[in-house]
């Protein structure tokens, strides 16, 4: 049996005025903080749960309390040293105004280029990457969704056996399609977002439609006739081979079933004759997001997803990172570290819309935070911003992608998807900008997953990786612990990506069969 942990603090930056528990279960009141760690020589005046802040001095009613080295609040009364600071003591600083802001300011000395580094991928037609082989049925409105569910159980069941190199059949499911108002100007964000995902490097270049036949998203305005590359020999002006349930030739249920599993069979064909092959590191597109965070998501988990985006970066590789009300108080980290004035353009513009989206909806970025947040020791979005951005690593900036849009060919490096922070429509917007593979870490714990893609889980505590063991892929917490730096963690993801890339390691969320339906980001009207 172990012995006890002995009390741990941990501070972030050298002016920070609190520092989080680290301890399992957290500590009671009475602990004498040991020497040699932030607040040595303390006495907790109450109980201070894991991942919650302990004032280090005293904190005057109106002070600034600092973490990260920068205010997360202000005092709503005085707060003793010794004493718990939570969200219910603080006042959540203002966010920063969108002018003045540092543009493209920060120059930092080129990284050595990471060569040698490669994975086991699809090569498609189109010049990308996958990092799966597989059949995707888009469908265009809600309406079609469980005549596609039972037609994709039945390919599995009755077609999948026989073609052994292909790795699954899904089914694109969303919500959108009709009952919306169609030409309203945003609602191309949703219809670009479904356009993009049927395009997905893990799906080979097939493209397979069902439709129901009077919906306002049409085919053809969903995949304009012409508008993407045809693998499958057909001519492109005719667009997508299409299956539309209200066509007269169906009569009765089987039949659009059997239609539906018939037409699966040349694209199952031409996907199982595909066979894995060698490829740089820097076709890789990954995208990284967090859920269910805590206080040691910006300890443990996210700075090594960091150090990992940058080693991807220096192996050429193309990094997205998102989440808008996530980054918003980092505003000018992400301005200043534009590798051009007109990228941090970009950045303030996809800033700017969204707090007049939020705006719209009478709320603001504080509306983020969970009360699963707050439970792991994150105050409000001022503190959990600080803890998010580090995913995105040191690199400059590259790029800046609306929602829904994809990448264009030459777009590598570090770019800003610009996304709402929902787990599952970050998802589905990083999916639509091209992503083949996911990182995704979590604090408090998720059985997120997405069946377009591989989802690298990881926890940025211990004791979530010991009770979660088989929906964690890499536990954080060794940083916390003191087994492991943050250098070693990132190298240690890095690999982890390559062999999930290659299919040499199923993740836990694939071996379950773990995932979430698609959410389309729709700020248009609903009619």
């Amino acid at each position: 049996m172990s012995l006890p942990r002995p009390p741990l603090t941990i501070r972030m930056h050298a002016d920070d005025n609190v520092a989080i528990v680290a301890n399992d279960g957290g500590l009671p009141a009475g602990t004498v903080l040991p020497e040699g760690v932030p607040g040595g020589g303390l006495t907790l005046l109450e109980k201070v749960p894991q991942g919650h802040k302990v004032a280090l001095e005293a904190i005057a009613q109106d002070a600034v309390v600092r973490r990260y080295g920068v205010p997360i609040g202000y005092a709503l009364k005085d707060l003793p040293a010794g004493s718990w600071v939570h969200e219910r003591v603080l006042k959540m600083p203002a966010a920063r105004a969108l002018e003045g802001l540092p543009m493209a300011t920060v120059k930092p000395p080129a990284a050595d280029p990471l060569d040698g580094y490669t994975f086991e991928g699809y090569r498609n037609a189109d010049g990308s990457a996958g990092t799966r082989n597989l059949l995707a049925i888009t469908t265009t409105v809600q309406c079609v969704a469980g005549v596609v569910a039972q037609a994709v159980a039945r390919i599995k069941a009755e077609l999948l056996p026989g073609y052994p190199n292909v790795d699954d059949v899904i089914g694109l499911e969303h919500t959108y399609g009709c009952g919306v108002a169609i030409d309203a100007p945003d609602a191309v964000i949703p219809i670009r977002t479904l356009r993009h995902i049927s395009l997905n490097p893990n799906f080979g270049g097939e493209v397979m439609v069902v439709s129901l036949g009077c919906e306002k998203l049409q085919p053809d305005r969903l995949l304009p006739p012409g508008s993407f590359p045809i693998v499958d020999g057909r001519d492109a002006s005719l667009g997508p081979e299409t299956i539309c349930l209200q066509a007269d030739s169906h009569v009765g249920f089987m039949s659009m079933l059997d239609d539906i599993v018939a037409s699966a069979k040349s694209h199952l064909e031409r996907l199982d004759a595909r066979r894995r092959e060698t490829l740089p590191a820097s076709e890789l597109v990954v995208g990284v997001q967090c859920g269910g965070s805590d206080a040691f998501s910006g300890f443990t988990a996210n700075p090594a997803v960091g150090f990992a985006a940058d080693l991807l970066v220096r192996a050429g590789a193309t990094v997205m990172f998102s989440e808008n009300t996530e980054v918003r108080d980092a505003v000018e980290q992400l301005t200043s570290r534009a590798a051009t004035p007109e990228v941090a353009e970009a950045i303030v513009r996809e800033l700017d819309w969204y707090d007049r989206y939020l705006d719209r909806g009478r709320v603001d970025r504080s509306a983020n935070t969970t009360p699963g947040n707050k439970a792991g020791g994150l105050a409000n979005i001022a503190e959990k911003a600080m803890g998010s951005i580090v995913k995105s690593g040191t690199a400059p900036i590259s790029h800046v992608l609306s929602p829904g849009e994809k990448l264009r060919p030459g777009q590598r490096g570090l770019v800003f998807a610009a996304t709402p922070a929902s787990d599952f429509i970050c998802g589905t917007l990083q999916l639509a900008a091209g992503m083949n593979v996911h990182v995704f870490t979590t604090g408090r714990g998720t059985p997120y997953g997405l069946a377009e893609c591989p989802v690298i889980k990881v926890a940025t505590r211990s004791d979530l990786a010991r009770r979660w063991h088989d929906l964690m892929d890499l536990n954080a917490g060794v940083v916390a612990d003191g087994e492991a730096s943050i250098e070693e963690l990132g190298w240690d993801l890095f690999r982890l990506i390559l062999d999930v890339a290659s299919g040499r390691t199923r993740t836990w969320a694939e071996r379950w069969k773990l995932h979430n339906q698609l959410v389309l980001f729709n700020p248009a009207p609903v009619t």
